[in-house]
Order: C-alpha cells, then sequence, then structure tokens
C-alpha cells in the first residue's frame, strides 16, 4: 500500500475466491495458499517466520538502490554520490548535497526496510507464545525478535527521530489513524527490548548459525543506543555494555586489517554483527528487488573499468579529496582507497570518469575478480560481500570514547585505543576525544558510520556546511511524502 507503509513487510497476502457456497467447504484450508491464519502452528512456522525478520536486514534494492552504506558515505565527507550524471540515482545525488525534500530522496527506502522489519518482528512475536514447541527455543525466538526489532527502531530514530512505535500487530482500521510517537519512548522501547533478550541469547553461535545475533551482539548494540542518546550521566553504563564484549574470549583483531572486509574470511573474530550476502540465490534482473547479493559493491567499483584485479561498476561513491588526504599516510589507506586515476596514467588500465569523479574508489566493498559470480546469476547482482554491522575495533573506540566523556577509567580507554592504532603500526596517540573521533574516520572510513557519527557529535553543521548541511533540519531525513497523505503523521522540522 502506499499509504502508511509499515505493512508493506507482510509475509503472506493473498485473495481467496470461492465458487461454493457449502459450509464444510468454507471450513476447509485452502490449498496451495498460506495464510497468516493457518501459519504459525508448529516450531518450524516459527523458524519461518523468524527468517522473514531477519530477512530485511539485507535489502538491497528498494524503489532505489537503497543498500545503506552508499547513500550514508554520499551523505558523508567520505564520499560523494557519484554515477553516470547528476541524474543518476537522484536519491544518492540529494542526500549528497542536501537538496532532499519530502518527495525525492532514500527516506521511503529506508522506511520500508525497517517497518518491514518491525512488522515483522511483531507478527512474530505475537504468535510465538500460542505455539507448541520446546520452550528454549521458543524463549530463543523471542529473543531474536526482540533484537531485531530493537535494531530496525534504531534506525529509524536516527534517520527520522519522529516515527510512530508499534510493538504489536496494528488493525487494519487503525493504519490512518497513527501518531508518532516521542523519540524518547521509542529509545525507551529500543532498551527494552535488548534488555529483555539478554537471557536467551546465546553467547555464541555454531558456523551452522552464522548470520543469527547473539547475547554480545546485544550487548554492543545496547551500548551504541545509549552512546548516540548523548546523556553524559550514561556513559560509563555504556562503557560496562562494551566491556562485555570487548572482554570476550570470543573476539579478537585481525593482525591483517585488510583480512576483514574479504568474503572468503566472513565471520571472522572481529565481527559481532554481520549483515550476509551470497551468490547463490543467482539473482537476475527479473528478481527485482528481491536480491541476495551485495548490490553495492557493483556500484562502487569504476565506470567501463578495464584491467587488473577489478570487475567494472558504476561509479558510485568516489571517495572525497579530504578523506584521500587524511589517510594519505596511514596503512589503512590501500584497503581502504583504491587510486584507479594512478593506475590509468600508469596503463595499466582504462575507465570512464564518473559523476564527481576524483580517481579515487571505495576499496572495502570494491568488485574484485576473484568474487565475480560464475554460477549462472546476473554477477553484478550477486556479490558475496558482507556488511560489518558493528565490528570490534567499532566497539575498541566506542568504549573508549564513553570512557573519556564518563571521566572513567582513561588507562582502559588508551589501551583500547592503542589496540586499534597498533594493530596496523601504529604509535600511541592521548586517548582524547578528538583523537578517538578522528580514529574512528580511519578505521571505519566508507563503511556507513561516518554521517552518524558527524550528527551525534554536533560536528554535521560544520564538517558538511560545503555539501549544503543545514543545522537543525538536515540531522534527520524527512518523513515520506505517501505517508502524510491521509494520514496524522507530520513532517519533521525544515521540511
Amino acid at each position: 500500500m502506499k499509504k502508511l507503509n509499515i505493512y508493506l513487510g507482510a509475509l503472506i497476502l493473498g485473495i481467496l475466491v470461492l465458487n461454493g457456497c457449502s459450509k464444510n467447504f468454507l471450513e476447509v484450508e485452502p490449498k496451495g495458499l498460506t495464510l497468516e491464519t493457518n501459519f504459525y502452528k508448529t516450531a518450524d512456522d516459527a523458524f519461518k517466520g523468524l527468517v522473514s525478520c531477519y530477512d530485511p536486514l539485507g535489502t538491497e534494492c528498494g524503489v532505489t538502490y537503497s543498500n545503506k552504506i552508499g547513500p550514508l558515505n554520499a551523505a558523508s565527507d567520505d564520499c560523494y554520490a557519484g554515477g553516470g550524471s547528476s541524474s543518476d540515482v537522484p536519491a544518492w545525488q540529494v542526500w549528497n548535497n542536501y537538496t532532499i525534500d519530502p518527495s525525492i530522496g532514500i527516506q521511503g527506502d529506508f522506511w520500508s526496510r525497517n517497518f518491514t522489519g518491525v512488522y515483522r518482528a511483531n507478527t512474530l512475536l505475537s504468535k510465538l507464545p500460542d505455539i507448541s514447541m520446546d520452550a528454549t527455543l521458543k524463549a530463543r525466538y523471542t529473543a531474536e525478535a526482540k533484537f531485531l526489532r530493537a535494531y530496525f527502531y534504531f534506525d529509524l530514530v536516527r534517520l527520522f527521530r519522529n516515527v510512530p512505535l508499534f510493538t504489536t500487530p496494528l488493525p487494519p482500521a487503525d493504519y490512518f489513524n497513527v501518531l508518532q510517537a516521542t523519540p524518547e519512548a521509542v529509545y525507551a522501547q529500543i532498551e527494552k527490548d535488548l534488555n529483555e533478550s539478554f537471557a536467551d541469547l546465546p553467547e555464541a553461535v555454531s558456523v551452522a548459525e552464522n548470520g543469527r545475533v547473539t547475547r554480545l551482539a546485544a550487548y554492543a548494540l545496547l551500548g551504541k543506543v545509549i552512546l548516540f542518546q548523548n546523556n553524559e550521566s550514561r556513559m560509563q553504563e555504556a562503557a560496562d555494555l562494551f566491556e562485555k564484549v570487548n572482554s570476550s574470549p570470543n573476539y579478537h583483531l585481525l593482525a591483517e586489517f585488510g583480512k576483514i572486509f574479504r568474503p572468503d574470511n566472513k565471520f571472522n573474530s572481529e565481527s559481532i554483527f554481520e549483515i550476509v550476502h551470497t551468490s547463490k540465490a543467482i539473482s537476475g534482473w527479473g528478481s527485482w528487488p528481491n536480491f541476495e547479493g551485495n548490490v553495492y559493491t557493483q556500484m562502487c567499483g569504476p565506470r567501463a573499468y578495464t584491467g587488473p584485479t577489478y570487475v567494472a561498476g558504476y561509479g558510485f561513491n568516489p571517495i572525497t579529496p579530504e578523506l584521500v588526504a587524511v589517510m594519505k599516510n596511514d596503512p589503512r589507506y590501500k584497503y581502504t582507497i583504491v587510486n584507479i586515476d594512478s593506475m590509468k596514467t600508469a596503463g595499466a588500465c582504462v575507465y570512464e570518469k564518473s559523476y564527481m569523479n576524483t580517481g579515487y574508489f571505495v576499496a572495502k566493498f570494491a568488485p574484485l575478480k576473484e568474487f565475480k559470480d560464475t554460477i549462472g546469476g546476473d554477477p553484478v547482482l550477486n556479490y558475496p560481500n558482507d556488511v560489518m554491522e558493528i565490528r570490534l575495533a567499532d566497539t575498541y573506540l566506542m568504549e573508549a570514547e564513553a570512557l573519556v566523556r564518563a571521566g572513567g577509567n582513561a588507562a582502559k580507554a588508551q589501551g583500547y585505543l592503542d589496540q586499534v592504532r597498533a594493530r596496523v603500526g601504529l604509535p600511541s596517540i592521548p586517548a582524547t576525544l578528538d583523537n578517538i573521533y578522528k580514529e574512528r574516520r580511519l578505521e571505519l572510513a566508507t563503511e556507513g558510520h561516518r554521517w552518524f557519527d558527524l550528527v551525534r557529535t554536533g560536528q554535521a553543521a560544520t564538517v558538511l556546511a560545503a555539501k549544503g548541511f543545514k543545522a537543525n533540519k538536515n540531522e534527520i531525513l524527512p518523513i515520506p511524502l505517501p505517508e502524510l497523505s491521509n494520514t496524522k503523521l507530520k513532517q519533521n522540522p525544515g521540511y
């Protein structure tokens, strides 16, 4: 439905046409059609419902290309939008130059992706109590659904601030009467869900269950939720949550920074919460928008490229000169930035310059020839590059920040900053907030964190001014225009 897309994620939709009048006939379950009313009866049904809750995590396309990382990079000072021209994927372009408005932008896809996840989690949570199944397994499914609902709502409240809050499926009669909750109420529900998930999530999962959430992922997410709210009195609370993760023997920093992002090194010792992509679905364009591969990998490759190592892409997210300058002498540079212009100058390749081309491209998700799909789908839709939503260096730096802001254990904060730098051969520097924020940019560049970091630390209006960012407006996205028609939702200030 166009209005209030909260329920676009319904598991089962259908129309049943009946030609008979027999009461007995009407009582027979329809053949070849699964309705919500006759689903959710078994443990297997519950598991399928849980899988559906995870599914929106990997959303690559909606109305447009809506992988989180690409648009967030374009909105930050790490990258430009790029692409074929100033009109190529307008949703990215208008966030890049801050001309975004309710009618054009990435907001519709972000709204749909996350409310689809909320809807599916709410549906599963409403059905689980009546399913006859092992109690321990039911408790775990409940915990996973609550984690996922919290994750989706965390994205929603950060991106839009003013959103409706649902914890149960909404009756259709109420679709157009919902009101937005306060951000405080949404954050309270996120924290409640995560706190309630701890007891029944596993500490770790088997290889066969990679991609499912753990208790440590929930600790990390809750710490991040608290950090983002900027309540200085709670910084030690956030640090304590990160410490549960950072002190766990389940995780350690990889010795080689470049191996973190390789598709043949998924779920490595640095991965806390990882969003899965695969080429095994053999997706083609007829599958739109249900791709299981990482389409962003194709998008950030250089256009019309011919040469070694890489496959031609669409030229999106060229790296800004500012990030190149900041990282020029950093050991992480070669794993973060690819200088295609230098390769071209050396005669090693040819490529077509994209819109806002700088000659520098994203390396962490680059389309490498060795991972190009050969199974049978369209290669551009089937890159197996996963996305680490939360990884260990991230939680090290978040704990260091929280400790400094809390006036807590300075030696521990210094230790975590030092470990991140020592891994790439860099010397110790003082664990000040400014140094920690700079380290986050160097460590996490082009991974989709930078825009959120600039907003939450109050730096966005200054750092992004040259891109057109306006204070007290562009910290959040507009409510998508279709959501306002015939509903009681109100547009965000400034839009």
